[in-house]
């Protein structure tokens, strides 16, 4: 039924990015006993998995005739949310920063000190948004509400999921639920920009993995020049 279309893609986003956090947990082992040590995350292919598939599943859906995927979304949002309008998403997008910022405040510490999480958080805002902007001069798709030609990919989303992941990779060793949290208030984000009329799923999901793959970059390249003697549990 086409009209469950939009929420089988806000399940399957949130499955992919959560596919993140299990691969982690799952596969990569740490010893509670008898904890190693390492100042930072290196890169893996379980890593490399849900970015990749978010870009991939986002660029086959990202035909240009109209019984393309992103159009049968669109058709399906006109059709049944057509006067559905909402600014939350202009917000919420920033809310994983803002909790966790927060809960490092509330005395629950994060996996890294604040000069070096805020260094990484630096690094992977900006990569994102150069790639972001960089595609929607590029590409230069008209949205599906003809506002501009600035849909692909979706920039909310993107900040959404950096935000997201940088709140996961913080906490997810201390508080398990953290992981859910984030990537659902990310896809929460991708679905308003949908809902909004302002994003085809294409670029929601394009969005999605960049945003994701950013941060990653931004961990794996980072140098901790500041509290060399902090050190993170090897996960």
């Amino acid at each position: 039924m086409k009209q469950l279309l939009l929420l089988q893609i806000l399940c399957a986003m949130s499955q992919l990015s959560l596919a993140q956090y299990f691969n982690t947990h799952f596969f990569e082992r740490t010893d509670t006993a008898k904890i190693n040590f390492l100042p930072k995350r290196t890169a893996s292919l379980n890593q490399v998995y849900t970015p990749v598939s978010l870009i991939i599943f986002g660029l086959s859906a990202n035909g240009k005739g109209e019984e393309s995927l992103k159009h049968e979304f669109a058709e399906e949002r006109n059709e049944h949310l057509a006067n559905f309008r909402t600014h939350i998403d202009d917000y919420l997008q920033y809310s994983p920063i803002i909790l966790g910022y927060g809960l490092d405040a509330f005395g629950v510490k994060s996996r890294n000190d604040i000069k070096n999480r805020t260094a990484i958080l630096l690094k992977g805002e900006l990569g994102m948004a150069i790639v972001t902007t960089a595609l929607k001069h590029a590409t230069s798709m008209q949205r599906p509400d003809f506002s501009n030609n600035h849909s692909f990919p979706s920039g909310h989303t993107a900040q959404a999921f950096a935000a997201a992941t940088f709140l996961s990779e913080e906490y997810k060793h201390k508080l398990k639920w953290i992981p859910y949290v984030s990537y659902t208030i990310a896809s929460v984000v991708g679905g308003l920009r949908m809902a909004n009329n302002k994003h085809y799923v294409s670029d929601v999901l394009v969005g999605a993995g960049i945003g994701i793959f950013s941060v990653k970059i931004a961990y794996w390249t980072h140098k901790y020049k500041w509290g060399k003697n902090y050190k993170t549990p090897l996960r």
